[in-house]
């Protein structure tokens, strides 16, 4: 494609009036596979159009896309792939009655299991991501059950919700906020008190950009016989997972992070531990939409508790299978390795300062500024969403969101050219371009 865009072209451009310049920017980006606006300016780029020519046609694709959708790098819901929106598209059958489509559901759950490395049944379930948090908390939970919530951040503490809403007595055990959890500390807590039924662990805190060390917590709880239920909602497609090797019980994603299928569906494994634990409860689970029990048997039954979003398991299905074709751990860890530097060595400050995450990067808003008029710039001048965080990080962060289809060089190229001018305009003095400093970053890394 940026062979289109040749340099006779650029000349003509130019020399159209400012209302035809839109038209053909509106016709470009219908033309083109990907209407990905990062994807359209390295390609120009590519092409060598001049600079002038150059900055009319960023201006106005930023101006189409303002007019249409923004572009959303935001840490969750992601950018999505044209094949994967196209697959919402198909003719659609009743999932209800169709056996061919309990063959597909089928075969998207086996796919689900090579990304979480297990051998464990995965189940897809109808409804966000939270949606799988509360299942795990209400097939799992009797009353009185002692649960140990391990807690780092806004989701690692919002467990306790599910669990007393269904209940649970909740034992905390909290760290701080700006790092991942200590293993060691950990592990004197529990020597100390152990006996739980489960424990709850975020693998990703989103709001803060903090992975946790769950291939060293989980087996640990383990040791001690607690079952686990893990949050990876933000990390399975974008960080390291072994769901089996790690030792883990319930472990929860969504569609809308870093596999970048459309919002509306939570997918869990749950191992033959966790599955005793629930059909040996001595009380019945006090939820149907939220009981995991309630899908036993479905395939041999040819049954679903509830009718399936076949739309949404299409495009699941296309996203999954992107994934696996992807070396997207090495991917994720180069984009935020080098997304990191920029911001260090632009003079910012990340959040964190241990466990940085390989899919979101929360930035301190510098003083000179506020979230909201940095939100604000970067969408009326460039076209692009950027998100903050809620809670006790409300307004004090803006969250990049380098996930799934976010999670390209040139998606994050423009992304903190956006951040820079956004900064500058601002008077947030900078020790350097943050995009220049990610492409020193991002080369630097692969001399690794």
């Amino acid at each position: 494609m940026p062979g289109f865009f040749c340099a006779d072209f650029a000349v003509i451009f130019e020399d159209m009036p400012v209302c035809l310049q839109k038209i053909v920017s509106v016709q470009l980006l219908f033309r083109i596979e990907n209407t990905n606006p990062g994807i359209i300016i390295e390609n120009m780029k590519a092409a060598a159009i001049q600079p002038k020519a150059f900055a009319n046609i960023t201006n106005i694709i930023s101006e189409v896309f303002i007019m249409n959708v923004p572009f959303v790098l935001t840490p969750g819901p992601t950018y999505i792939n044209d094949s994967v929106r196209n697959e919402m598209s198909r003719e659609l059958s009743n999932p209800d009655i169709d056996p061919s489509f309990y063959d597909f559901y089928k075969n998207t759950c086996e796919k689900l299991q090579r990304l979480m490395d297990t051998k464990n049944d995965v189940l897809i379930m109808c409804g966000e991501g939270i949606l799988g948090l509360e299942a795990a908390c209400a097939s799992l939970t009797e009353e009185g059950d002692r649960v140990l919530v391990i807690d780092n951040g806004i989701f690692g503490a919002g467990f306790s919700d599910f669990i007393e809403l269904y209940g649970g007595n909740c034992v905390f055990f909290r760290s701080d906020y700006k790092n991942e959890i200590n293993v060691s500390e950990l592990e004197s807590f529990l020597k100390k008190d152990s006996d739980f039924k489960y424990a709850t662990v975020v693998h990703c805190e989103t709001p803060s950009g903090i992975s946790n060390p769950v291939d060293k917590i989980c087996p640990l709880l383990k040791s001690f016989g607690i079952l686990t239920v893990v949050d990876s909602v933000s990390g399975i497609g974008g960080e390291e997972l072994h769901v089996d090797k790690w030792d883990m019980d319930i472990v929860l994603g969504g569609s809308q992070k870093c596999l970048s299928a459309p919002v509306g569906l939570t997918f869990l494994s749950v191992s033959p531990d966790a599955h005793k634990a629930i059909s040996s409860r001595k009380t019945p689970i006090k939820s149907f939409y939220c009981s995991i029990a309630a899908f036993d048997g479905w395939y041999e039954k040819k049954w679903f508790p509830y009718t399936m979003p076949i739309h949404l398991i299409y495009a699941l299905d296309k996203a999954v299978s992107l994934i696996l074709d992807d070396n997207y751990t090495e991917r994720h860890n180069r984009i935020a390795s080098a997304i990191r530097y920029a911001i260090n060595k632009a003079g910012l400050e990340i959040y964190a300062e241990s466990g940085f995450s390989n899919t979101v990067t929360a930035v301190n808003v510098p003083p000179q500024t506020s979230f909201e008029e940095i939100q604000k710039y970067i969408l009326e001048d460039f076209g692009i969403l950027v998100g903050g965080s809620f809670g006790y990080l409300s307004g004090k962060v803006i969250r990049i969101g380098h996930m799934g289809e976010n999670c390209k060089y040139e998606n994050m190229s423009l992304m903190l050219k956006a951040l820079d001018a956004a900064m500058r305009k601002a008077g947030v003095p900078l020790k350097g371009s943050l995009p220049e400093l990610f492409e020193k970053g991002y080369n630097e890394y692969t001399s690794k």
